[in-house]
This record gives C-alpha cells, structure tokens and sequence, in this order.
C-alpha cells in the first residue's frame, strides 16, 4: 500500500512546488498584463499604459556581454600586466536577438579595440581617468554601431582592473 501511495505524494509535492516557484519567479507586472479575450481591460490599467507609452520614447535596454575581456598589457616584448574587463551595451528595446546574433563577430571587434588601445598605452598609469576611459567608450561605440546600427546609444563599462605582474 505505502509503495504505492508514494509515488502519488511525490507527484503532488513536485506539482506544488512548480506551482509556487512559477507564482514566486513571475514578475508582478507580467501576470496583470494578459487579458483573456472575452475580459474588458480595467479604466484603470488603460491610463497606466498610456502614460508608459509616452515613457517609452526614452526606454532603453541594458545587454551584458557575456563574459570578461582579458587584454594584455605588453611592455618591451613581455606581458606587463593584465587587464580584465566588463561591458555593457545600452540599446534600444526589441534588440536584444539581434545582439546575441552577432555577439561574437562583436567581441572579436572590441577585442581588436581594446588591443589597440593597450598598445597605445591607454591602460598604462592613471587608465581610469575619465577623458582616457571616454576616448575607449567612443571607440567601442564606432564599432558598435558598425555591427548593430544605431540601435546602440551607449557602451557601458562596468568593471575595469588591472593586475601586474
């Protein structure tokens, strides 16, 4: 009788449980959003979207590269130090499958950028002084509009170190 009782209780647990993670995980806005076709939208929700209309003339979208560039910092023919590197794009919303479509012909190219400007000596002494930080940002917009157009507002840097070694 017990063995096979448990397999039900399982069952039930296992269904609860996905219940309430998918009722935990749902984003509150996402669940008031879907009208069923017989329903009439409330007065109240209709204004709410008006308003997020004229807000969404300036919405803009944050893509995350997926992982850290690592650049090289070579002095008289030897690594001198290592700079690791975080970015982010802020683009327009609706994007973002266009983005991860060409986010490795994307890389390759901030790659080249950030050799270059390690190369120049961008990453030597006080890197992170804005009017430096600012020609790099610029350079990786250029190439950032070449692949996706001008969709993209904005490169974002989000962490920056250097480590020598």
């Amino acid at each position: 009788m017990m063995g096979k009782l448990l397999p039900v209780v399982f069952l039930v647990t296992g269904l609860a449980a996905g219940v309430g993670v998918k009722v935990f995980l749902t984003p509150s806005g996402q669940v008031e959003d879907h009208v069923e076709a017989d329903e009439e939208p409330k007065a109240g929700k209709t204004e709410k979207s008006k308003s997020e209309k004229s807000d969404t003339s300036d919405a803009h979208e944050y893509l995350k590269l997926t992982k850290q560039f690592i650049v090289p910092v070579v002095t008289d023919d030897e690594i001198s130090a290592l700079v690791t590197m975080s970015l982010s794009l802020e683009v327009r919303p609706g994007i973002a499958e266009a983005f991860y479509d060409v986010e490795p012909k994307l890389r390759d190219r901030f790659l080249q950028v950030l050799f270059d400007h390690a190369n120049t000596g961008g990453f030597d002494g006080a890197f992170t002084r804005s009017d430096n930080l600012a020609v790099l940002r610029n350079a990786l917009l250029e190439v950032a509009q070449k692949d996706l157009g001008q969709d993209v507002s904005q490169v974002l840097i989000m962490s920056v170190s250097r480590q020598d070694t």
